[in-house]
């Protein structure tokens, strides 16, 4: 997750900023420009657990780590790395991703509540602002920002980064038909996204 770290460069220093981008960044449901009607029909989407452990994270997130580890109660399913969180491409992509068994304990070195749950915490809480009210920092075209997102993402709901496109007329949205929530790691989509951040000067 780092999303939230764009975010909140693009509010407080984005005059040190040249582009940035956004790949399916996770949305909170309690930013008040997101329409009480559609999250509340995300909301009642999700299973029970997801439900309860958002609820934690945003209310109580000093209970986060004792929920994540009990056993007495089942728990995320993206805690879990449940197959239900992928879409049918995100499957196809997961082979790629074998290398990272090889460095996988070095990413939870200081701990699952800090490397991971933390994150989580950061996400879904409390920012002392909506992301959907920062304005352009750009407003001379000196940069760009870019959101992508593919639109059978199963983690990041595509129905709230419509609505950041639509209130963020400033940001340069991509939506790829057939997406999950892996396809960065698909072939040439890497080069893809950086053309579109760091356009080629043409020949004159």
């Amino acid at each position: 997750m780092g999303g939230q770290a764009v975010w909140g460069v693009l509010k407080y220093i984005p005059h040190r900023l040249a582009g940035a981008t956004l790949l399916c960044p996770v949305t909170n449901s309690w930013w008040p420009s997101f329409p009480d009607s559609l999250t509340w029909e995300l909301w009642n989407k999700q299973t029970k657990t997801e439900r309860f452990a958002m609820l934690i994270t945003h209310h109580t997130p000093w209970l986060l780590y004792w929920w994540n580890h009990q056993k007495l109660f089942q728990t995320s399913a993206v805690m879990q790395s449940s197959p239900t969180i992928f879409s049918p491409q995100d499957m196809a992509l997961l082979p790629k991703l074998a290398v990272r068994v090889s460095y996988k304990n070095q990413t939870t070195q200081q701990g699952v509540h800090e490397s991971l749950e933390r994150d989580l915490i950061v996400g879904f809480g409390k920012w002392g602002f909506d992301p959907m009210k920062i304005e352009n920092p750009f407003p001379k075209g000196e940069g760009s920002v870019h959101l992508w997102q593919g639109d059978d993402d199963r983690l990041v709901p595509i129905q709230l980064q419509r609505i950041i496109a639509q209130k963020l007329s400033w940001i340069k949205y991509h939506e790829i038909p057939g997406a999950g929530h892996l396809f960065p790691n698909a072939d040439g989509v890497a080069e893809t996204i950086l053309k579109e951040l760091l356009p080629i000067p043409q020949a004159s």
